[in-house]
């Protein structure tokens, strides 16, 4: 089978969802698939991963609110991408303009909608929660419901990688959801790369002793992530309980995270980590990771945090709080730093037996080998499915 990803949020510089296109490249390959994904790029070109897996970058504008990400020009670009390659399934793996033009190419491929975004949650609930209710925002947003529902009608299936976002979708009256959640890269992960020497040198560079409580908080810098509440909790919850809070990340957010921080010592920068193994020795050695966003489909670095044996303290609504199982994790009401203040307290108080329910879970955690299996056998299923109507062009 060959399957096209038009792949519209993918940025070379990084981010997860290139770590996930890389994986899915590789898994096609061990899979027996050929697999290519098409994204906007600074210039033409085609990388050859492997024998049966290739990026192609057509050469398009920049984004011009992140000057990272590029966007298709028009939709003439991706159906003659679609036309050259012939896919026997397509992926859409945005659901702006680049999900109605594969709706809308005429081909006779069938096509999966993978929502690794959720605008609403990032954008419009944050902007909006505490002036209006979620069920006032949505009719406010009843264009962007509408218009799901009419991918809806064309795609195969919309892949959800959460429970919480599944049902989302479908109270917004999809009928094709089909949840397939992600994971960790298999064999990266692991309690034992715990650290204690690392855990200690950043609780000095906190100006703490070795026997506080060392928080992290790992992500790009922008404001859906919540970065202020999540240090407004720390600091609130540590006034009693000696903790130091470590955040990794770099973005456009920034200079709001730094006045947050002020002069407080307890509160640590680090520039972004690239290699998976610098990344997992913090995970094991960390105490508590400590995670803002309400707006995660899936919450990658919550599932690694798990994999590694280190409980999560997350927000009660989007894919994070699907991560938080029970004895591995705590909940605080969403966007409400009170609430995060007192739940990070409670985890500090009780984290020993939350990192030993964390570590007898940690094996279990789904690994990314395990989604790509799932997701490939549904496309191989789908193929056999009657075709559905192509959109017309609006």
């Amino acid at each position: 089978m060959h399957v096209v990803d038009i792949s519209a949020l993918y940025s070379p510089k990084g981010g997860g969802i290139r770590t996930y296109t890389l994986r899915k490249l590789a898994a096609a390959e061990r899979l027996g698939h050929d697999i290519t994904v098409i994204v906007p790029g600074a210039d033409d070109s085609v990388e050859i991963i492997s024998p049966r897996a290739r990026l192609i970058s057509i050469k398009s504008p920049r984004f011009p609110l992140d000057r990272n990400y590029f966007y298709f020009e028009n939709d003439a670009v991706i159906h003659a991408a679609l036309d050259a390659q012939n896919p026997d399934f397509v992926e859409a793996s945005s659901p702006w303009g680049s999900a109605t033009a594969v709706a809308e190419w005429q081909g006779p491929a069938p096509r999966a909608l993978v929502m690794h975004a959720d605008p609403l949650s990032a954008w419009a609930y944050r902007w909006l929660d505490g002036v209006a209710s979620r069920k006032t925002i949505d009719r406010g947003f009843e264009w962007f419901w509408r218009h799901l529902r009419r991918l809806d009608q064309s795609y195969n299936a919309v892949i959800s990688a959460s429970p919480s976002l599944s049902a989302r979708l479908a109270a917004g009256g999809l009928e094709r959801v089909q949840t397939q959640p992600m994971g960790v890269e298999a064999g990266i992960f692991s309690p034992r790369h715990r650290d204690p020497a690392l855990r200690a040198r950043l609780l000095a560079r906190c100006e703490l002793p070795e026997d506080a409580t060392l928080l992290v908080g790992i992500g790009r810098f922008s404001p859906e992530k919540r970065w202020p509440l999540v240090i407004a909790g720390a600091v609130a919850a540590g006034y009693s309980r000696p903790a130091g809070l470590v955040l990794v990340g770099d973005g456009h957010g920034r200079a709001k995270i730094v006045r947050a921080v002020g002069e407080n010592p307890h509160v640590q920068l680090l520039s972004p980590i690239s290699g998976r193994e610098e990344m997992a020795r913090l995970l094991a050695s960390a105490d508590l990771l400590v995670h803002g966003c309400d707006a995660e489909t899936f919450c990658m670095v919550a599932a690694e945090a798990r994999a590694s044996g280190l409980p999560i303290v997350v927000p009660d609504d989007g894919g994070a709080s699907d991560q938080a199982e029970p004895g591995m994790g705590l909940r605080f009401v969403a966007g409400d730093a009170a609430s995060a203040a007192s739940v990070i307290g409670e985890a500090i108080e009780s984290k020993a037996q939350l990192r030993a329910a964390a570590l007898r879970a940690a094996a279990g955690v789904r690994t990314m080998d395990q989604h790509f299996d799932a997701l490939f056998a549904s496309y191989v299923a789908l193929r056999a499915a009657p075709p559905l109507p192509r959109l017309e062009a609006a």
